[in-house]
């Protein structure tokens, strides 16, 4: 089921269930684009159609924030869980680990993508990572990009090049790789590579991680305060739809 919030359009699943459909999705021939909304993509999508347009056409799109399960209470169309990217990822390399199933890592910062695909190689022992390339390019390296990933065939596509970027990136090429599924990661290459650590557990059972990460680094204030913004935009919608 889907759950409209604010004109993008999000699955209600658990996390269970997503990862599931991911490994489900690698053993199809068709291509799937998988999209991690959090509020910040929300309210862009509120100011670009064409954002809004791609991620109402992903075959998954889950609900990345806890702001979009608490919009989705206000909304009265409750979502049932929080689904993380970073740890629909976790998941899904523990279920392809030791199988044939592979994975391309593109994107973030010059070493970023190497250096997590090494960690990740290490804590899911048997993850078949074949491909990598950081997140700068020119349209030559691009189509360079291309064709490596096109000669590999990665069964995974991971791409970090932030919101909106990689999910038009996504949008724009997916039709022209040899891909099964391609995800869009946003900064998660940081977070496996050990640059940005990730909040305690009970921050993240609390569903207040974003709070950590702002006293970790303080200079997040102004992306933060697109959080109560958001929530307000829903409290008035809900209101004056």
């Amino acid at each position: 089921m889907k759950v409209d919030i604010l004109g993008v359009k999000i699955d209600d699943l658990t996390m269970n269930k997503a990862v599931k459909k991911v490994t489900q999705y690698t053993m199809s021939e068709k291509k799937y684009k998988i999209y991690t909304p959090n509020p910040e993509f929300v309210m862009t999508a509120n100011e670009d159609e064409e954002f809004r347009s791609i991620l109402n056409e992903g075959d998954l799109v889950i609900p990345d924030g806890i702001g979009i399960v608490i919009a989705s209470k206000i909304m009265k169309k409750s979502i049932t869980e929080r689904v993380a990217g970073y740890d629909l990822l976790q998941n899904v390399f523990n279920e392809i680990k030791g199988t044939d199933k592979t994975v391309y890592f593109f994107g973030a910062a010059k070493g970023v993508a190497l250096q997590a695909a090494e960690k990740m190689k290490e804590v899911h022992e048997g993850l078949n990572i074949i491909g990598i390339h950081d997140g700068y390019f020119d349209e030559e390296e691009e189509k360079r990009i291309i064709e490596e990933i096109n000669s590999l065939k990665p069964d995974i596509l991971l791409v970090g090049l932030g919101a909106p970027k990689q999910e038009k990136w996504i949008n724009q090429n997916i039709d022209n790789l040899n891909v099964k599924v391609a995800i869009g990661v946003g900064g998660s290459f940081d977070g496996m590579a050990g640059i940005v650590k990730r909040a305690p557990k009970i921050y993240q059972k609390l569903g207040i991680e974003w709070f950590y990460r702002l006293i970790k680094q303080p200079t997040r204030i102004k992306r933060m305060i697109k959080l109560p913004m958001f929530l307000i935009k829903v409290i008035i919608y809900r209101k004056h739809p």
